[in-house]
């Protein structure tokens, strides 16, 4: 399988809203406004009972995650260690956009969708971006 591409420093396509990620400090819009980051990274790791079942599931719901308001980027990637995980790492503007995709339909869907599919339950974790803050 190819690496990940992480699509958050300027290809737009398939619904990604990024404009890179923007430290404090950084100027933002037309008049130069300093903005301030919230960014949100969030993890959902799955461990596979169906590769091919959860794979289909999961690529549908990232897709649809792309076009969700607030939704700066989605990956899915695979394990190359650990046979039949996968990863789907999503970046949101803020933890409002965030908590608000995991009410949504898409969200609901895939987790009725992966039923039967997994060996346990995914494990889902909720990181703050570092590396988008001016760390000086």
């Amino acid at each position: 399988m190819a690496a990940p591409v992480d699509h958050s420093q300027g290809d737009h396509s398939q619904g990604d809203h990024s404009q890179g990620d923007r430290g404090q400090g950084d100027q933002g819009g037309a008049q130069g406004d300093t903005v301030e980051v919230e960014l949100v990274v969030v993890t959902m790791r799955f461990d596979a009972a169906e590769p091919a079942s959860l794979m289909a599931v999961l690529a549908k719901y990232v897709v649809l995650t792309r076009m969700q308001a607030g939704c700066r980027n989605v990956d899915l990637v695979a394990s190359i260690t650990h046979p039949d995980r996968v990863l789907v790492v999503q970046k949101w503007d803020s933890p409002a956009a965030q908590r608000a995709h995991f009410d949504s339909t898409v969200m609901v869907d895939m987790a009725k969708s992966c039923a039967g599919l997994l060996t346990q339950a995914p494990d889902i974790d909720l990181w703050e971006s570092i590396s988008a803050h001016d760390l000086a």
